[in-house]
Order: structure tokens, then sequence, then C-alpha cells
């Protein structure tokens, strides 16, 4: 799945699945914009990649700033030549019952999954099209396809975000850039298990005596029986980004362990 030659921008890069792909595609050949709203976290992963022999830089972005957005994509464009493959992987997922959310804490999910996918896609969709070849893959979630009670306004924030690539894939498949979307559920990365994370939300959900305990729960609710590690969401986008993946166009896949049993 050589990607040598390819410039790649993933949002999102500063840690967990973000920073998973970054090195899967380096790996693949591809020279890396690793971009967050967080400086030190993609300084950090560019210098790992560098240090390795890649090709990577650190770019900051606010993904829900249009401004911020533009700015970023001309500059992936001057220090890559050209971003073949986005990976839209920035994304907050608050744990909030649906009568406690905020308007306030609503637009900001929505804006950061829903809007940020939106504006990235839009920023380099062009250059992509001139080529007649491109790679999109927007991070989405098994909440996009079951709402969970506990992450409302992430559920529907992911449930729009699979919307728009299907919209995105329908309109550009005939012109070479392919738009996908995979779907985790529960992953052994920052989100789920920094301190205040959504272990500990869990946690707290279903009276479970200690972090162990709550992590063995969730992971025996996945008929695989544990939850993913980064690398297996990392090589599954990694495919979809290759050259191989040249048939496949508004997909919704399912990297969850089987926790979304529906056959879509």
């Amino acid at each position: 799945m050589s990607l040598k030659g390819r410039g790649a921008v993933i949002t999102g890069g500063g840690r967990g699945i973000g920073k998973a792909v970054a090195r899967a595609l380096a790996e693949q050949g591809a020279s890396i914009i690793v971009s967050a709203r967080t400086t030190k976290e993609i300084e950090s992963v560019a210098a790992e990649l560098t240090a390795d022999g890649h090709k990577a830089y650190p770019m900051t972005c606010d993904v829900a700033d249009e401004a911020s957005v533009q700015a970023m994509a001309k500059a992936a464009v001057e220090f890559l030549g050209t971003v073949d493959i986005l990976v839209n992987n920035a994304g907050i997922a608050p744990s909030n019952p649906v009568k406690r959310v905020t308007l306030e804490e609503w637009n900001q999910v929505m804006g950061i999954n829903v809007t940020g996918t939106f504006l990235c896609t839009r920023a380099f969709l062009p250059g992509m099209l001139d080529r007649s070849w491109g790679r999109i893959v927007n991070v989405c979630s098994t909440a996009g396809k079951r709402p969970s009670a506990a992450m409302p306004e992430y559920s529907v924030a992911k449930a729009a975000e699979l919307s728009l690539s299907r919209l995105f894939a329908d309109r550009y498949a005939k012109r070479g850039v392919m738009v996908n979307a995979i779907c985790p559920g529960p992953v052994e990365a920052e989100l789920w298990m920094e301190p205040g994370g959504l272990l500990d939300q869990s946690q707290r959900m279903s009276g479970a005596g200690s972090r162990e305990e709550a992590l063995e729960t969730a992971g025996g609710k996945r008929p695989i029986g544990r939850l993913a590690a980064v690398e297996e969401i990392a090589a599954a986008i990694v495919f979809l980004c290759s050259e191989r993946a040249s048939y496949v166009s508004g997909a919704a896949w399912s990297v969850d362990g089987g926790t979304v049993q529906v056959i879509v």
C-alpha cells in the first residue's frame, strides 16, 4: 500500500488515533502534516516521525474556524507540494445527559466534528480534483450509527458527519476522489484512558469499583471482547487512503469489534 510521493494532512493528529494514523501513513512513504489546536502535541509527533526518517511538519489549526483552515491548507501545499490525502480526525466527545447539554456545548461539538470536516474537505478538495486523485477519510463513530444516550450531541454530530461523507463521495467519485468514513467504537487512547476521560465517566455510570473493572466491562460489551488499539483503527484508514481502495467510495466502515450489529 505504498504512498510514496503522496502528501497527507491529518487533523487531530497530536494524539490517539490521529497520531497513529500519522505514523502509519508516514511508514507507507507519505509526507505528513500533523495538525491540531495543541502546538506542543503536534510538534512532538512531527519530531518523532522526523527522527525516524520521515517527512513530517506540525501545523496548528482550529478546524472550526474557516480562516485558520484556509491558512493551514495554503501552508500545507507549500510544505508538501500536493495534498493527496486528508484524514478528518479532529473531534471532541463530551459525555452529558441530553437534558444537561447547553447550547454552547452543542455548538462547540457541531463546530469541531461537523463544520470542521466540511471546511477542511472544501479547502483541500480542489487540488485533488485538479489531479483526479484524492483520498478523504472521515473518522466518525459507532455513535453516528447507534446514538449513545450518554453522548447526545456527539452522536448527532457523528451522524451528520456520516451524511456529509456520503454527499461528498457521491459527487466526486467519478473525478477520482474517494471519500469514505470509518466508525470506531471505544479505543484505548487518551479520549478514553486519560484521567477524566470516557473510561472514568463509564466507571461512574456503571458503578464499577475501579478503572480496571470499568475497562473490562466496556471491553466485554464488544463481541471481540476488548477495546481497540489505535493501530487497528489506523490500519483501516491507511487502506482507504491507498491505491488499493480505488473502488471504495461512500463507505461507512465499522471498525468496532462487532459493536454495532447491523449489516451496513
